[in-house]
Order: C-alpha cells, then sequence, then structure tokens
C-alpha cells in the first residue's frame, strides 16, 4: 500500500511539474501549478517512502551491523551511482548530441530527488536501529521526539513558509544541536571485531560518497535558470540529510580510530573463552591430551609466541607433546642449557642476546618463559614459549600465562580424581573429588601485611558445598577478595565453583572494577550455568594507599562494617542481582560501585547465608538474622580479627546447637589497622 502511494504521489508531482516547466516556458507561471496540492503531493509522497523504509528495516536481522550497512547500500544509497549515470548521459545528450529539452531536465531532476528520498529514508531508518543499539530509557524517549520533530517540520512544506526566517532559523538550530547528540550514540561500533570493521569501513565510505554525490546533483541543479522547482528548500530533508551524514561520518571516523585496538579486545574476549573451555573441562568429558592442546594452543595466541614447545612428565622420562616453529635438535640446546642454569621453576629472559650462553646457540630467538605446570604433589610438564624479538614477554602478558597453567594444573587434577572416582563407587567417589577440588579452590591463608588482618571461616553443610571465597594481589597496595554462593549443593556446585575461580583470576588480570567484573562474569557464566543455577557473589577491592576500597554485590548478603571513628555498626545497602539471574546486556543496570574510606580499627564482616540463616536450637523457626550479628560484632570489634571470628562463631553455635548446620556458612573478619611504616 505504501510503495502504491509513493509511486502515484511521485508521478503526480512529475506530472505537475511538467506542467509547470510548459507554462513556464510559455511565460504563463513562474511557479507549479497549484502550489498547495503540489505541497501536499510531496507530503505524501515523502511520508509514505520514510514510513515504508521504517517498517522494512524493522524486518531486518537485529544485531547484524554489517547486514544493516549492506541493506543501506544496496537498496539505497546504489541510487547514487544511478543518479551519476543518469546525469552522464544527460550531459552527453546536452552538449555532444545537442539535445536540450526543458521537460527532460525536469525528468532527471525529478528522479533525482525520488532517488534521494529512498536513500535518505533508508538512512534514517538504518541509523535509528543501530543508534538505539543497548538503548536506556533517555534514549528511547529523545529519539522520539527527535522523530516527532522532524516531522513537524513538514508543516512549514505544507504552508509554503519560508524555514530560513527569523522565526524558524533558531528552532532547526535546536534540532542541529539534538542531531549533534544523537550522533555521539555509537555503542554498536564496540561490538565489531577487525574483520567487521573493516568491511563496515569500506560500505560507510561507499554510503559517505553517495550522500556527497546527492548533495553535489542538487545543488548544482539548485542555480539552473530553467528549473521550474527547486526541493532544497524542504527543511525536513535538509535535517535528514544532516543527520544521516554526520551519523555516517561519526560511524566512520569511530570505526577507524578503533580499528588499531580490535585486536587487543577481541584477544582478551578469546583468553576468557580459552579459561571457560579449561573449566569445563570435566563437564565436557575432555583428556588430558585435549587439555594440553587447549593450553599450548591458548597461551601461543595470548603471548603471540613465534616458537615454542610443552615437554610433559611421564615418571622419568620427558615427553615432547607439541612443537611450534622448532626442531627437537634446537629444543635440546635449550634445554641443556636451562639444566646448566637450573632454571626448574617459572624464569623469564627477555633479552638472550645478552646471556653468553644462548648467545653461542645462534637461536633466532631473543625472548623466552618457562612456565611449570605443577602443583603441590604433583609436576605435570613445563612449557616453554619463544619470540624473536627482545622484551618479548611483559607482565600482563606473563600473568595471563600463569593464570592458564593454573587452571590447567586445576583442570588436569580434576580430571584425574574423576578417573579414580570412576573406579569405585560412584557417588561417594564423586562426592569425595568434589570435596577435594573445593578445598583446592579455597585459599588456606590470606597474604599478611601491617595494614590490616583476615581471619576465615568455613564449613560445608555436607561433604561439598557451594560457599567460596578466593583473593588475587593486584598490586603491591591492592588486594582483590571475592565471596560467593552458588545455588545448589553437591558435585555440580563444586564445579561451578572452578568455573568461578577461573573467572575471577581470568578478569582480574586486567585489574577491572568490581561493577565490570560483575557484568562481564555474568556473560561468561550465562554460557555454562544451567537456566535453574545463579551464584551471588561479593567483590571488594582495597587499596591501603589510598585508605578506601570499593566494591559491588551481585546478590550477596550485605557486608557488615563497623566504623571506629564514628562507633557505629551498620550495613552497607547496595542494589545488586546475582550472576546468571538476567542473561543479557542489560544485567548491567542491575549492578552498582560504592567506595568507602576506611580508619584504624575498622572492621568489615563478609559472611554467606548460611550465617544468618541458621536455625535454633530450641525454636528451628528462629532465625540467627543479621541483627544478632550485628550485636556481635558490637560487644566484640575491639578484638582482633581471629577473635572477632572466634566470638562469631562460638555465638552462632550456642544458638544452633552443636553439630547442627543446615546450609553451608563461611565467614571472613577484616581488620584494618594502621600502617606500621606511617606511624
Amino acid at each position: 500500500m505504501l510503495i502504491t502511494t509513493a509511486v502515484i504521489s511521485w508521478a503526480l508531482l512529475l506530472a505537475n511539474l511538467l506542467l509547470t516547466a510548459e507554462s513556464l516556458q510559455q511565460r504563463e507561471y513562474t511557479e507549479p501549478l497549484l502550489p498547495f496540492i503540489h505541497n501536499i503531493l510531496l507530503i505524501i509522497f515523502i511520508i509514505s517512502v520514510f514510513f515504508y523504509q521504517r517498517i522494512n528495516v524493522l524486518k531486518l536481522k537485529k544485531g547484524d551491523f554489517t547486514g544493516y550497512l549492506w541493506n543501506f547500500f544496496l537498496r539505497a544509497a546504489i541510487g547514487a551511482y544511478i543518479a551519476l549515470a543518469i546525469y552522464i548521459g544527460f550531459v552527453l545528450s546536452t552538449d555532444f548530441i545537442n539535445l536540450k529539452s526543458n521537460l527532460l531536465l525536469h525528468m532527471v531532476y525529478h528522479t533525482f530527488f525520488g532517488l534521494l528520498v529512498v536513500f535518505l529514508g533508508k538512512g534514517l531508518y538504518i541509523w535509528r536501529q543501530l543508534l538505539l543499539y543497548h538503548k536506556n530509557r533517555f534514549l528511547q524517549v529523545a529519539w522520539d521526539w527527535f522523530e516527532l520533530l522532524l516531522y513537524g517540520t513538514l508543516l512549514l512544506t505544507l504552508l509554503n513558509f519560508d524555514y530560513t526566517s527569523y522565526i524558524f532559523l533558531p528552532l532547526l538550530a535546536l534540532l542541529v544541536f539534538y542531531i549533534l547528540f544523537l550522533c555521539t550514540n555509537l555503542k554498536w561500533v564496540a561490538y565489531l571485531n577487525f574483520n567487521k570493521k573493516s568491511r563496515s569501513l569500506v560500505l560507510l565510505g561507499a554510503i559517505l560518497l553517495s550522500w556527497y554525490i546527492f548533495k553535489w546533483f542538487f545543488y548544482k541543479f539548485q542555480s539552473h535558470p530553467e528549473l521550474a522547482a527547486d526541493y532544497t528548500d524542504v527543511g525536513f530533508l535538509l535535517l535528514v540529510m544532516l543527520f544521516v551524514g554526520l551519523y555516517g561520518l561519526a560511524a566512520f571516523l569511530v570505526s577507524l580510530f578503533s580499528l588499531p585496538t580490535s585486536s587487543v579486545f577481541e584477544q582478551k574476549s578469546e583468553d576468557l573463552l580459552n579459561f571457560q573451555r579449561l573449566s569445563q573441562s570435566i563437564q565436557q568429558g575432555q583428556s588430558e591430551q585435549q587439555v594440553y592442546d587447549t593450553v599450548f594452543d591458548s597461551t601461543v595466541k595470548a603471548s603471540a609466541a613465534s616458537a615454542g614447545w610443552l615437554e610433559l612428565d611421564k615418571g622419568r622420562e620427558k615427553e615432547i607433546s607439541h612443537m611450534l616453529n622448532i626442531t627437537e635438535e634446537q629444543i635440546e640446546r635449550i634445554r641443556h642449557l636451562l639444566l646448566a642454569y637450573n632454571y626448574d621453576t617459572d624464569h623469564i629472559n627477555n633479552n638472550l642476546e645478552r646471556n653468553p650462553g644462548f648467545k653461542d646457540l645462534e637461536l633466532p630467538w631473543q625472548s623466552i618463559v618457562v612456565l611449570p605446570i605443577k602443583s603441590l604433589k604433583h609436576h605435570f610438564g613445563v612449557l616453554y614459549l619463544l619470540k624473536d624479538i627482545e622484551n618479548g614477554f611483559d607482565k600482563e602478558t606473563v600473568n595471563v600465562l600463569q593464570t592458564f597453567t593454573n587452571q590447567t594444573t586445576l583442570t588436569i587434577e580434576n580430571l584425574r580424581l574423576v578417573a579414580e572416582s570412576l573406579q569405585n563407587e560412584r557417588y561417594k567417589e564423586e562426592l569425595k573429588i568434589a570435596s577435594t577440588v573445593q578445598e583446592n579452590l579455597i585459599p588456606k591463608t590470606f597474604p599478611s601485611d601491617s595494614w590490616f588482618e583476615i581471619s576465615t571461616h568455613a564449613v560445608a553443610a555436607k561433604e561439598v558445598g557451594g560457599d567460596f571465597y578466593d583473593f588475587l594481589q593486584l598490586s603491591e597496595s591492592r588486594i582483590a577478595i571475592i565471596i560467593g554462593d552458588v545455588s545448589g549443593k553437591g558435585i555440580t556446585a563444586a564445579f561451578h565453583m572452578a568455573q568461578m575461580k577461573g573467572i575471577f583470576h581470568g578478569l582480574m588480570q586486567q585489574d577491572m572494577a568490581p561493577s565490570e567484573f560483575m557484568r562481564q562474569a555474568n556473560s561468561a557464566l550465562s554460557r555454562c550455568l544451567e537456566r535453574t543455577s545463579f551464584i551471588t557473589s561479593s567483590l571488594y577491592i582495597i587499596d591501603y594507599r589510598m585508605k578506601g576500597f570499593v566494591f559491588a554485590r551481585a546478590g550477596h548478603c550485605h557486608t557488615l562494617y563497623y566504623n571506629a571513628m564514628m562507633e557505629d555498626t551498620f550495613y552497607f545497602q547496595t542494589d545488586g542481582l546475582g550472576l546468571g539471574i538476567i542473561r543479557d546486556q542489560s544485567y548491567k543496570n542491575h549492578i552498582r560501585e560504592m567506595f568507602y574510606d576506611y580508619n584504624p580499627g575498622d572492621v568489615m564482616v563478609i559472611y554467606t547465608d548460611g550465617i544468618i540463616e541458621a536455625r535454633g536450637a530450641e525454636n528451628n523457626n528462629e532465625e540467627y538474622g543479621e541483627d544478632r550479628l550485628r550485636y556481635m560484632l558490637e560487644q566484640c570489634y575491639h578484638l582482633e580479627a581471629e577473635d572477632i571470628k572466634y566470638a562469631i562463631i562460638n555465638d552462632l553455635q550456642t544458638f544452633t546447637g552443636p553439630n547442627t548446620i543446615y546450609d553451608d556458612q563461611t565467614l571472613l573478619v577484616i581488620k584494618f589497622k594502621a600502617d606500621q611504616q606511617t606511624v
């Protein structure tokens, strides 16, 4: 219906234009016949085309950004090149064949106009789809008002008002600033990888060239003395043309300048996926060889190594399982030299040219990193990576590689435990394995320092539980502490704990803010958690140089805090939603971050719901509760962290009775002290 209306109104406009041109040639009229009818037909044509394009664009596949650009180019922008071919034919017919026809001039001009309206309609609604990607309420309202004001300018054309008059010019100027604001919404560009950005740049360049061709045509024809109508005085078209051109230019520039960093973000995403693959190796039934394949390929890609090999321990023998761009003879020479220097642990040398022993080997590499794959009880092998440039392995890269090898160690141990469990009664052995995995996941000790002390308590209700906590030293003065509770119990919860640990160490190598960690962790867990499972968690980053900490809560229990300066005990009331409950980009709207300055003597109590939901021995319906926990901290805040923990746990056991645990119980007590170096 809309396309039929558009064709009929365009044809009637052409007929009116040709009649006007004929009348003008006979000096009978100087403006279009029946100007009011002309304006109505013009508006009907524009609205029909734009509404048709709106409906057509909404049918396109959402999230396919290059698909949007292809559709724009093939269905509309290519019209500029068709117009260029028509113009060349028109020039040749008038200049060389000497065919001068006033009617032909107006037919060409009106054809250009029709192609331009199709181009602008498609462009407006293609840009709308991209602009509103990951929209919020404010952006949706802003676009709706922009579209309403834009169509409102058609009233100027209907009533023959001059849009350049002093009355309407300020309003149009405000619309121009509105357009500039909308052109800053380019979130979709960040989701393009390097190849897609390259293709998008070509398409955006072709679209911008189409825009320029249309602009050039109409301003060139504007000054033609024999032209009976001038469509450049339609304010609606000028505003849409400005928006389409500016948004296309902004998208082109942002894509161009973000192109060099695309490979970095792609590598980070690939590292995270590889962490997940290693974590899920047990659930996917992979063998040790498949795990070694994954870790070797992942570390080579993560470090951009030019050569390397993986050496596995097979009893008293060493077996080379993987090689890259290196021969066995070269491996033996490097291995003997490393043994001579007694490099049997982690080792990095970023300038082999300065080492006389390596220089004598006359090998093409200048940097090497040696990473043992081992646990406290087992030595699985050693990973060697080489680069042909100096300083090839920076600290960040080495941290990522060490995380891979640590996760590999945990995965191999878990695989071997699973293999052992299959030889005995399955259910009991699975519980034993899960208990061992859980014990390995939870750190036995925290780093000790002069400015704070930590005491922990963790008890599972059954053989294995779903509570966990961990830490990561981000720098000399900063430490990240995480606590969480996996929904469910048993071996599944233990496996999800292993996944969470891998994600925590993988993401926090990038030293990101707690809210950003929760967003990316939610995205990662959404791919591997069952639909019925979720994880509550809280992440704290403590900085003793800044004398403060920042944290985010993902549906976990509220943090209990004692402020020594104010002598006040309270709970931090922060918003947050559990990981895996919402599995799309809107999750980031449910996470809030909070910063707090601490003082010497402050105490922070972090716990899981097994503490406050513990049932009383005398009344099974009565819970221990937040109020009693707060009261206990008010009574013992002056003690050391270890004594505060025991005071709370003793009171909890008095309340519940001995050996009565209905849910996993985890408690962390952190007490801040004055830094002895600054005293």
